[in-house]
């Protein structure tokens, strides 16, 4: 029986109010952990994903340098692979995450900061594992994805209006 992926995690708080790792870093793990069991992915063998927990300000820059749109937004998924390969490397990619657009969108949508937070990890990693939003199948598709994972932890459908429970 071969082993179950995992996805190892290089963490780094540049900014914002992340707090101590302890209170981050378990549900930073049990999200990959959840990603990398499901069965449509191939996770290679040592999987490493490098996540950068920040502020808008730096996302900000992030998101006007790589992807033309000088405002923060609220995950921002470099995939290490190419558009061309058919699976990722170990190096699975960088995901950024901004504190403040996190925290203010858990509050709108009357989520807890920690559920909100599991969803863009998941979307982050999804990008990094050539998932996209482009198009409505597409969208569909990963949405789809997102809320199974989701609902895996015994987080509510992001997508239902309001949220509904698992």
């Amino acid at each position: 029986m071969s082993p179950t992926p995992s996805i190892a995690v290089e963490a780094t708080v540049e900014a914002g109010d992340w707090g101590p790792e302890e209170a981050w870093r378990p549900l930073v793990e049990r999200v990959c952990a959840a990603v990398a069991a499901r069965p449509e992915l191939i996770v290679p063998e040592e999987a490493e994903l490098s996540l950068l927990l920040t502020d808008d300000a730096h996302v900000r820059v992030l998101n006007r340098d790589w992807r033309g749109q000088d405002k923060p937004t609220n995950v921002l998924s470099f995939p290490a692979a190419d558009e061309d390969d058919e699976e990722p490397g170990p190096l699975l990619g960088d995901v950024a995450v901004a504190r403040e657009t996190t925290a203010r969108e858990a509050a709108e949508e009357g989520k807890t900061f920690d559920d909100h937070f599991a969803h863009l990890l998941v979307h982050g990693l999804l990008h990094l594992f050539g998932y996209d939003h482009l198009e409505d199948d597409e969208a569909e598709e990963m949405e789809a994805l997102e809320t199974e994972i989701l609902a895996g932890l015994g987080i509510a459908d992001p997508y239902a209006d309001p949220p509904t429970a698992t």
